[in-house]
């Protein structure tokens, strides 16, 4: 089996659940902006793009305003962001075995230290890339090269790990292999796409023997 040096890793989807405490606050901005009322599985679509894109394809004008009060009203929701079941153990696993691990996602990084540094994830990454930090986003590979520099690893020998068709994409285009998270995807993939299809973040262990 393939030794794998380090794994990259997406975050909304794939390590935290934060698709309610987005996508809720986005309808209320729909309903502000456009005046319309859609339904959650309309806006789902959204989750896996950078927050200003998803205001531009609404057609929203005033995108920096309305994008401050979006992120307000995220960090207003509920309880916040949620890591799923088993992704504690999957990262004190990749540690013990030696790993690099890095965050390759196109949030924001003000929101990064919001969701990552409340659960103490942040700190257990050796590299962070963010929406910030590269001038391309996923699909392109720009944002997975730009942490595997960071790490000192070659593609070949990592894995990313995400929920999206866009995240395979990326992962594609950077020579790396692709372990795609069922478990927070709205985006399904048949079982033969990705190197590695995963139900559960547990899953990955035997893919990192």
């Amino acid at each position: 089996m393939k030794r794998y040096k380090a794994i990259l890793y997406d975050i909304d989807g794939t390590l935290l659940n934060t698709l309610d405490m987005n996508m809720y606050p986005l309808l209320q901005i729909i309903r502000e902006e456009l005046g319309e009322d859609w339904a959650f599985d309309q806006v789902t679509r959204f989750a896996a793009q950078p927050g200003r894109k998803t205001l531009a394809d609404l057609g929203i004008r005033d995108i920096d305003t309305v994008y401050a009060r979006w992120v307000r009203y995220v960090n207003e929701y509920g309880p916040g962001a949620l890591a799923y079941d088993g992704i504690d153990e999957l990262l004190d696993a990749a540690e013990k075995k030696g790993l690099k691990m890095g965050i390759a996602s196109s949030k924001r990084r003000r929101q990064y230290g919001i969701d990552m540094g409340r659960l103490g994830y942040d700190a257990r990454m050796d590299a962070a890339v963010l929406c910030e930090d590269t001038e391309h986003h996923k699909p392109d590979p720009e944002p997975l090269l730009e942490c595997l520099l960071r790490l000192g690893v070659e593609p070949q020998d990592a894995l990313y790990l995400g929920d999206a068709r866009t995240d395979m994409e990326a992962a594609r285009a950077a020579g790396m292999d692709f372990a795609y998270a069922s478990w927070g995807s709205f985006f399904p993939m048949d079982r033969s796409e990705p190197e590695h299809y995963l139900d559960h973040p547990l899953d990955l262990l035997k893919v990192l023997e």
